[in-house]
């Protein structure tokens, strides 16, 4: 009110602009929060993502998935590569963007999660905590296939893939490719009706080539070395 600009604002501008500021804190406020909730293992954006590097990915193809549509639609998306090649990174990349229009999201790494649900089982927190996964519009299991799922993830996996198929999208992240993960699930019946849930319709981002760590640690010691 003290600024001399607003005097030259007829009371309709004056409570157009309040109004807009007031949208503009609550939807940054809003973004923040689910961002924090969301616990991505890493604070990417699809701005900071490096097309220059050759790993098989496809700007098009990621522009398009960074436009959220997918989400609408409850489709998933896989992300399959070699170690320190990226996978977590874009998959965090998208999962921003998602927190930033408006969607809610959740990350979690897959053997870590296992683990965490198992001790709700034990606590009786479980349906809670199977419940709030269940609420989010786009799960992120992250390095899924680290390590053989036993007869109790396998049917936590199930429950969870059942309750979002067509309803909800998730990402998975995994180091072997999608033709391998029937072993990783194990029990045939089990995995077939995993993977026909997640496989079907899903994209897919195949990364290849050299750890980009490793090539980081590389272009170090050379510059280091000249």
């Amino acid at each position: 009110m003290e600024n001399d600009s607003m005097a030259k604002m007829t009371l309709d501008e004056l409570v157009s602009m309040l109004v807009e500021s007031e949208w503009d804190d609550r939807n940054n406020r809003r973004i923040e929060r689910q961002i924090r909730n969301a616990r991505f293992r890493y604070k990417a954006n699809v701005e900071q993502l490096h097309f220059d590097i050759d790993r098989n990915l496809d700007k098009n193809q990621f522009m398009r998935l960074a436009e959220c549509t997918f989400i609408q639609r409850k489709e998933n998306l896989l992300i399959t590569g070699s170690t320190g090649i990226g996978k977590s990174y874009i998959a965090s990349a998208i999962g921003n963007q998602a927190c930033t229009l408006g969607y809610k999201v959740l990350y979690g790494n897959a053997s870590k999660l296992f683990s965490r649900l198992k001790m709700a089982k034990a606590d009786g927190s479980y349906l809670k905590e199977i419940a709030k996964i269940e609420r989010q519009d786009l799960l992120i299991l992250d390095d899924f296939g680290l390590q053989g799922l036993d007869g109790s993830n396998r049917a936590v996996l199930l429950e969870i893939i059942e309750d979002r198929h067509g309803n909800r999208s998730t990402i998975i992240t995994s180091q072997l490719p999608v033709d391998q993960w029937y072993e990783i699930i194990g029990e045939q019946t089990i995995a077939d009706a995993i993977l026909d849930r997640i496989v079907h319709d899903a994209h897919r981002i195949v990364l290849v080539g050299e750890s980009l760590r490793r090539q980081k640690t590389r272009i170090k010691q050379e510059v280091e070395t000249e």
